[in-house]
């Protein structure tokens, strides 16, 4: 590792570990040449997801797009921030679990869905009328009436 201070080639790990998320490592260095400390980060290089949307049009997976639909469907309810992240996480594993390289936005819509199902009711509606596009109150009506017949 090039070290950035003046460029020697050769530093030694002084320290590592997992960074908060868990999807790198932070490692902090110090350089032969120099001895000054400096930090990086690595990170596993997967390959690409693509989404395919429902006009058929494929775009790169962000996870952060799913947070945002979360984050906005528990808008005020009582589901904490690190529930939110740790469904986020576990639809991503999923998602990468599969070693797939295209996935649906219906299949992600259904694998949030499916967890916040158990998270929070309220959620669960809200994310749902958006993510079903429920057309009229009966629409919205008969999802309530599966929500409450599985309870």
């Amino acid at each position: 590792m090039r070290c950035v201070y003046c460029g020697h080639m050769e530093s030694k790990v002084v320290d590592s570990r997992p960074t908060e998320e868990g999807s790198s490592i932070r490692r902090r260095r110090e350089c032969l040449g120099c001895k000054k400390r400096f930090t990086t980060y690595e990170k596993i290089d997967s390959l690409p997801l693509l989404v395919v949307k429902k006009d058929g049009e494929r775009v790169s997976f962000n996870s952060d797009k799913i947070k945002i639909g979360l984050i906005k469907a528990c808008e005020k309810r009582p589901v904490p921030m690190h529930e939110i992240e740790a469904l986020v996480a576990s639809v991503e594993k999923t998602i990468f679990n599969s070693l797939r390289q295209e996935i649906s936005s219906k299949e992600i819509g259904n694998l949030v869905m499916r967890s916040l199902k158990e998270l929070d009711d309220v959620a669960y509606v809200r994310f749902a009328s958006v993510y079903k596009e429920f057309k009229d109150v009966d629409t919205f009506m008969h999802e309530l009436q599966n929500l409450l017949e599985e309870k």
